[in-house]
């Protein structure tokens, strides 16, 4: 099997990779000319880099045509939710049009892959209190420009499929984290201020709000995750990716503090307030649960532990 993954030297990709080369994959990824490598440095040799700008069609078309995958893994996206914000046009017109030069190379290739788009749980954006958890039935209410970029992803994976028999399925995957994990976000934010601090910092940690709920599941359980859906999923159907339990942010930092054997303050930080904020996500996986068997094995404590040690490893 050959699998294309947009996006293969970001977080999640470079988790992906790995997983696939062990299922005996032949594996290409695209990258763009300035790509940091490090992610995928020790698989480097095992893989096939094309270099790609997904909001260039012609780009896009080659690195279709010239890798002819049987399957593709749709993550390339500006993916950090505050970037949106200070640049909503880029956000969109980089996710929103990536993903319409990938379908329409598809589209007017000789090769019928299938083809998982991430979709994201920022898509449900404002959700009340007896909608939870949530089902991919509940309405989309997007709370940032990049929850909006995502929405046009899912409905053109839906809307190519339905037109024109594009072999899409839709994921819309809740929070994950693990090793890896970008340092803007804000669990991996907390794991590398603790690992500065161990290390001779200011003992103060910095944080914005701390009562958000979210439902945080080990990317290296939303992989298998994602490679189960081009396996076992309906065509066209949109899939939740989550562990089904929601926690405040407050408490992945305490856990996170738990883990350092020094006193360590935390400081609120306006500069890290958003605009807007989704006060509650999570979310109801039953419908993938039941089409693949898919189930989380790791539990969040391990994540954030493996994650500060990432982060002490590279502090």
């Amino acid at each position: 099997m050959r699998a294309l993954i947009t996006g293969i030297s970001g977080f999640v990709g470079s988790h992906l990779a790995e997983y696939l080369l062990s299922r005996d994959y032949e594996v290409f990824g695209s990258i763009r000319w300035r790509s940091r490598l490090d992610n995928i440095a020790h698989i480097k040799d095992k893989i096939t880099l094309v270099e790609t700008d997904m909001r260039d069609s012609h780009s896009v078309v080659r690195l279709v045509n010239d890798t002819e995958p049987d399957v593709i893994f749709h993550l390339a996206a500006q993916s950090f939710v505050p970037t949106s914000w200070n640049a909503p046009q880029d956000t969109i017109f980089t996710n929103v049009i990536g993903t319409v030069n990938l379908l329409e190379a598809v589209r007017s290739s000789k090769i019928d892959p299938k083809i998982q788009i991430a979709g994201s749980s920022e898509e449900y954006g404002l959700v009340h209190e007896n909608e939870t958890p949530i089902k991919e039935s509940n309405p989309l209410r997007p709370m940032s420009p990049y929850g909006v970029s995502k929405v046009a992803e899912d409905m053109l994976g839906f809307q190519y499929h339905k037109s024109y028999s594009i072999k899409t399925i839709i994921t819309r995957a809740f929070n994950h984290s693990g090793p890896r994990r970008g340092e803007v976000f804000v669990e991996s934010n907390f794991a590398r201020q603790i690992a500065e601090i161990e290390k001779g910092a200011e003992p103060v940690v910095l944080a914005g709000n701390l009562e958000a709920m979210r439902d945080f599941t080990d990317v290296r359980d939303v992989i298998k995750a994602y490679a189960l859906s081009v396996e076992r999923c309906r065509l066209g159907e949109v899939y939740n990716i989550c562990s089904e339990k929601a926690m405040s942010i407050k408490s992945i930092l305490d856990t996170l503090l738990s883990f350092s054997g020094e006193k360590i303050a935390v400081k609120n930080d306006p500069a890290r307030m958003r605009p807007s904020d989704v006060n509650l996500l999570v979310g109801d996986c039953s419908k993938f649960r039941k089409e693949t068997g898919w189930k989380t094995e790791i539990p969040l404590k391990k994540t954030l532990e493996d994650l500060l040690n990432y982060w002490r490893h590279l502090v």
